[in-house]
């Protein structure tokens, strides 16, 4: 499927001023079904936490674009991914959204029953036509990969690889160690407006003085800074107001510092956005991890999730709601606004509008959507910001 739509300015970064995508990439069912099957099908989307699948046996059910995956912990504790399709008839082995954890996977329509390695174990009642193996019948795998205790997964299975895609990510996050840390609260959102447009938000604080009044007193709305990227992901620092210890309602924290940080990202809040859908908040003493999930082209569920180190959790009397309800108010800001800006992208009178210097993470993701539109996807465009 090709795409048709104009977009100008965005050649490459000397062909003058980047403006927004026009009104049809945030609307368009056709340009929204194309970045499910190469954006996310074709790409390596977040797709869940490991511990959500951390013991062996443990399995969850999830969905990417169109593709329903199985993701299963053998009993080695190796991760696995599968199709989530009995090898029989196509039923789903496990509805989506939904865990359990098992010995052996039985599919609940005709009980065909698969080992955690995906073999096909047993076909009870089953009269098999000449010529049928079961060795030849096990479930259909798919690429997973674990980065920082999160999983990754390609269901096309011809995505670039995924440390191509994560690039200096890697060294920029692992003193963070986020695959230490435990998850204390999660939320759920589901919002009005194109993920595109979730993305762009998170990436500019020239908003922040209009809708996010307890941000401001925290940190410098005009003090982001974005680093060069080497893969398919944006962003950088922000730095903390003198008072500030951390993201919070009055600037203090109630939890403990990383470990594996300097004084200098102690006083620093990194914002990463990686394409597509994943945005990593990393605090001083806390990681926020926003996980998105496009449903319809005017529809999004945000998956939410506050990490702190084990030593926080020790503390007697350790509530992470210091850092929640900061958050979950300035997401709620957000994504009022977001929904805002997705009925005027509808509207008639939208059009494109130009971005300045405060906006140059927006340019760059702008240009990185641009570039998988004319491209094709995220093959042949990488290594990005090289």
């Amino acid at each position: 499927m090709e795409i048709d739509i104009e977009i100008e300015g965005l050649d490459a970064p000397s062909a003058g001023p980047v403006r927004t995508l026009p009104g049809a990439a945030y609307t368009s069912a056709e340009v929204f079904r194309w970045e499910l099957e190469r954006l996310f099908e074709g790409g390596w989307p977040c797709v869940a936490a490991s511990e959500q699948v951390a013991e062996p046996g443990a399995r969850l059910a999830v969905r990417v674009g169109n593709e329903g995956i199985l993701l299963v912990r053998d009993e080695e504790r190796r991760l696995r991914g599968f199709f989530n399709v009995c090898r029989h008839r196509g039923h789903e082995l496990l509805e989506p959204g939904t865990t359990d954890r098992v010995r052996v996977q039985k599919c609940p329509y005709h009980a065909w029953v698969y080992g955690l390695d995906g073999a096909l174990l047993a076909t009870p009642r089953f009269d098999p036509p000449d010529g049928f193996g079961r060795a030849d019948h096990g479930l259909v795998p798919l690429p997973v990969v674990e980065w920082h205790g999160l999983v990754f997964a390609n269901c096309s299975g011809d995505a670039p690889a995924f440390a191509q895609l994560v690039g200096s990510l890697e060294s920029l996050v692992a003193g963070h160690e986020p695959e230490r840390l435990r998850c204390c609260a999660s939320h759920t959102y589901e919002v009005a407006a194109n993920w595109k447009l979730l993305v762009e938000n998170y990436h500019e604080c020239y908003h922040c003085r209009s809708i996010h009044p307890e941000l401001c007193r925290v940190t410098p709305p005009d003090s982001g800074t974005n680093l060069a990227p080497d893969g398919a992901w944006i962003g950088g620092p922000m730095e903390l107001m003198e008072h500030a210890q951390t993201m919070s309602l009055d600037g203090r924290s109630l939890g403990i510092p990383l470990r594996g940080l300097d004084q200098q990202a102690r006083r620093r809040v990194f914002y990463f956005g990686y394409f597509p859908n994943l945005l990593l908040s990393l605090h001083p003493d806390y990681v926020m991890v926003h996980r998105l999930e496009p449903l319809a082209p005017d529809h999004t569920r945000v998956e939410c999730r506050w990490l702190f180190p084990p030593e926080a959790l020790e503390q007697s009397g350790f509530d992470p709601a210091y850092a929640v309800d900061f958050w979950d108010l300035t997401n709620r800001q957000d994504w009022s606004a977001c929904e805002s800006v997705q009925r005027g992208v509808r509207s008639r009178g939208y059009r494109p509008g130009f971005l300045g210097g405060r906006e140059d993470a927006v340019a760059a993701f702008i240009r990185l959507v641009t570039d998988c539109y004319r491209r094709g996807g995220l093959d042949g465009m990488l290594p990005y910001g090289s």
